[in-house]
């Protein structure tokens, strides 16, 4: 019996561990590896899509249609995070996996490059909601200070998802076609979301939310989570929803939260712009086909091996400082990759810039995750994301039009630009949390711990 009197659902708790949660992992891990899949899939096959007459796609349109997918993917982001409230978690990321699904057949049946853009543009939507969703999830469900290497874990199918869609640009392509590359796209709807629905409980603090006392007690004494309280918990309504967003700059963020929204541009940028153009990249530098297109597949088990080091390495020293060291590196490396070395070394320092390039991004969000409270945290991490889509947006168009002019290697010069942006946005947030806040004496939260 509980004080109340009321039995609890759960007499004997279990301990809040990694074991105890790894449910919600797993299945979100399963969510974003499809994530990452799709995104990387039209970088692994552009080269082949643009020796395709029979589509017609060009260096600048293909930018443009990358561009189509990430402004997808904002749109997605700033929407997502603000209907879970009344929709939940649960069903808004099966939507969002059966939209990129869609959205993959659509690129596989396409005759135009009309088409084959509405097409990533719809994949983009479902694309640009799941990420922060997950990433909510995970942190809510994650054990007490270790926010930072649940994330990082969670990241890792992302590149993992990468290294498949590189996979299938390397051997499905060349024999089959590009267009059954899209086609593996169609699976996420038909493995993950019924997984997801059957399996993936609600959030707690969502379900509290909604009225729903007792489902989500049940909910965190399933999984020895503490039980939501009221200022867990996300206000309902689209009063609650403008609330989330307005909370976002109350005295202890107003400043930070831009600096996050800027160091997710630059994040993003570098992602997306990577992602999409780096065979290309490579391959106008003097590579081979084939060797241009495994650059994504290393660069992608770089970002493996990242995640890992950023998440222990974020846990002790703090997710900023990691990120802007990170920021600064892959800074480095995109200026490496600029000369043209020699294959195996080239390899090496593609290896290596994956190491800190995507874990630099997701450090920005083990971060917002600090900042922000339990009751915003989906809000805040929707709209880290989905302002940073931005930069997803510039990205991939801005290296497009360097290659409609022969200027590929200027796209190098780019890649660092944000890098060294990045760094010194992320690297301000601790500055900006005690100019909106002048009374702390002591460390500023976002600099020192990442479990909220």
């Amino acid at each position: 019996m509980t004080l109340s009197g009321t039995t609890d659902a759960y007499p004997t708790r279990p301990e809040h561990t990694f074991r105890s949660v790894f449910p919600v992992l797993a299945l979100c891990w399963l969510a974003v590896f499809f994530d990452g899949m799709d995104v990387n899939i039209y970088g692994a096959v552009m080269p082949h899509m643009l020796e395709d007459d029979g589509l017609g796609l060009t260096t600048s349109t293909a930018g443009t249609i990358g561009s189509w997918t990430t402004f997808g993917m904002l749109i997605g982001a700033l929407t997502a995070g603000n209907i879970t409230d009344w929709l939940g978690r649960r069903p808004v990321l099966a939507c969002s996996v059966t939209l990129f699904s869609l959205g993959s057949a659509l690129c596989a049946m396409a005759g135009t490059t009309t088409l084959f853009g509405a097409g990533r543009f719809i994949a983009g939507l479902g694309l640009g909601g799941l990420m922060p969703l997950c990433l909510a999830m995970v942190m809510e469900f994650a054990p007490p200070r270790r926010a930072a290497l649940t994330t990082g874990l969670l990241m890792t199918s992302y590149h993992t998802g990468g290294m498949a869609a590189t996979v299938l640009g390397l051997t499905v392509a060349p024999s089959a076609g590009w267009r059954w590359v899209f086609w593996a796209g169609v699976l996420p709807a038909m493995i993950a979301v019924p997984l997801l629905l059957k399996l993936l409980p609600e959030s707690p603090g969502v379900l509290l939310s909604r009225g729903q006392r007792e489902k989500a007690d049940q909910v965190a004494d399933r999984y020895g989570l503490p039980r939501p309280t009221a200022v867990a918990s996300p206000a309902a309504g689209a009063r609650g929803r403008l609330d989330a967003v307005l909370a976002l700059f109350r005295p202890e963020s107003r400043w930070a939260t831009p600096l996050l929204w800027l160091a997710s541009f630059c994040g993003l940028l570098l992602v997306y712009g990577v992602s999409t153009w780096l065979p290309t990249m490579m391959k106008a530098s003097g590579y081979g086909m084939t060797s241009s297109v495994s650059f994504l597949l290393v660069i992608n088990a770089g970002g493996i091996v990242g995640m890992l080091i950023a998440g222990r390495a974020a846990d002790r020293f703090g997710p900023v400082r990691i990120s802007a060291i990170w920021f600064t590196l892959t800074a480095v490396g995109a200026l490496l990759l600029k000369s043209h070395l020699s294959l195996g070394l080239t390899y090496a320092v593609v290896a290596v810039t994956g190491v800190w390039l995507f874990s630099a991004q997701v450090m920005v969000y083990a971060t917002s995750n600090s900042l922000y409270r339990d009751s915003e945290r989906a809000t805040g991490l929707g709209w880290v994301t989905g302002v940073g889509r931005a930069g997803a947006v510039v990205g991939p168009s801005l290296v497009g039009t360097l290659a409609s002019n022969g200027s590929e290697s200027w796209g190098f010069i780019a890649f660092a630009l944000a890098g060294v942006t990045g760094a010194i946005a992320i690297a301000l947030v601790p500055l900006a949390g005690r100019l909106g806040n002048p009374a702390r004496t002591g460390p500023v939260p976002v600099a020192a711990r990442t479990d909220a």
